[in-house]
């Protein structure tokens, strides 16, 4: 299969519902950085969770993005039609199966001297013997065992636009999810493997997204790594927040852009989004694209207030 040459960014949404405010602001500043740098732009539409994501959701994320005045070098790439890559990236990989269930790992967490958030490496070290009984009993329970990553590094440093030099934990991550056997999807693709697997197909080299997903990034460019690809310059911008200082979302009222334009045109949403990066009179993204400087960008959440 041919890769995509770079240099390029990406904008990669989950198809479960509306893009928000929040989520179309993140998606504007990713377009700014590519083209400002020169670089393809691509679409990725990550569906591989199938019981969250549904085309009729992509299909309006990808007309809601348009709508404001992005654009996409072709083509759109989904990745319910990766299931090859992830499986040819997971045998280059050193991996162990996992055979917790979120219970065990909840509680091995709250074990003394657990690292909060990292994976304990509860079956990490099982003897073969020890492997088999509990391939047994997960398949007396119709259960599948999960793929992790053995990792061989505790922690890992990326290069950030906003944060410099980021140094974060690195544990051994799922690649291939488990459960119950019958309710398995093809693949069950976990998203550290896919996000890497694809970025490195699309030759992206730039990846702009929250900052709320800075903690996954040095996981993520390990993983990179170890696939020989090369690892993304990263730019992790400030999240929009409700009234109440938490994430966006859609308690916060009319977030959504088809529920914003039912009092507004399309391109007063325009001006909002580039209010809220301080540029308040600017009401197209090529207009935008001209003025737009990243390091006047504030670093603080941008706090909904009904727009």
């Amino acid at each position: 299969m041919a890769v995509f040459q770079g240099p390029a960014g990406r904008y990669a949404p989950s198809p479960s519902g509306d893009l928000h405010f929040g989520n179309l602001r993140t998606a504007v500043l990713a377009w700014l950085f590519a083209r400002q740098s020169g670089r393809k732009f691509f679409l990725r539409v990550e569906d591989i969770d199938s019981e969250r994501s549904s085309a009729e959701s992509a299909l309006r994320q990808i007309e809601d993005l348009e709508a404001l005045g992005l654009d996409f070098d072709p083509p759109v790439l989904y990745q319910h039609d990766r299931g090859d890559a992830y499986a040819d990236a997971l045998a280059r990989l050193d991996t162990y199966e996992c055979y917790c269930t979120r219970r065990d790992i909840r509680e091995a967490a709250s074990a003394p001297h657990a690292q909060p958030g990292m994976y304990p490496g509860t079956c990490r070290d099982l003897t073969e013997e020890q492997r088999a009984l509990r391939r047994r009993d997960l398949a007396d329970e119709g259960r599948l065992p999960a793929i992790r990553l053995r990792a061989h590094v505790r922690e890992w440093t990326v290069e950030d636009f906003y944060h410099g030099a980021y140094t974060g934990p690195v544990d051994d991550v799922i690649l291939k999810r488990g459960g119950r056997v019958d309710q398995a999807q093809a693949g069950d693709w976990a998203y550290n493997l896919a996000v890497v697997v694809d970025d490195g197909f699309q030759g992206v080299d730039q990846v702009v997204r929250g900052d709320d997903l800075l903690f996954s990034a040095p996981a993520q460019a390990y993983l990179a790594d170890q696939l020989s690809l090369v690892t993304p310059f990263y730019i992790h911008v400030p999240l929009v927040v409700g009234p109440g200082g938490r994430r966006l979302a859609k308690r916060d009222g009319a977030v959504t852009l088809r529920e914003m334009l039912a009092d507004k045109r399309q391109s007063d949403i325009v001006r909002d989004i580039a209010g809220s990066l301080g540029y308040g009179q600017v009401d197209s993204v090529n207009g935008l694209l001209d003025v737009f400087e990243p390091s006047q960008l504030s670093r603080d959440p941008w706090t909904w207030e009904s727009l």
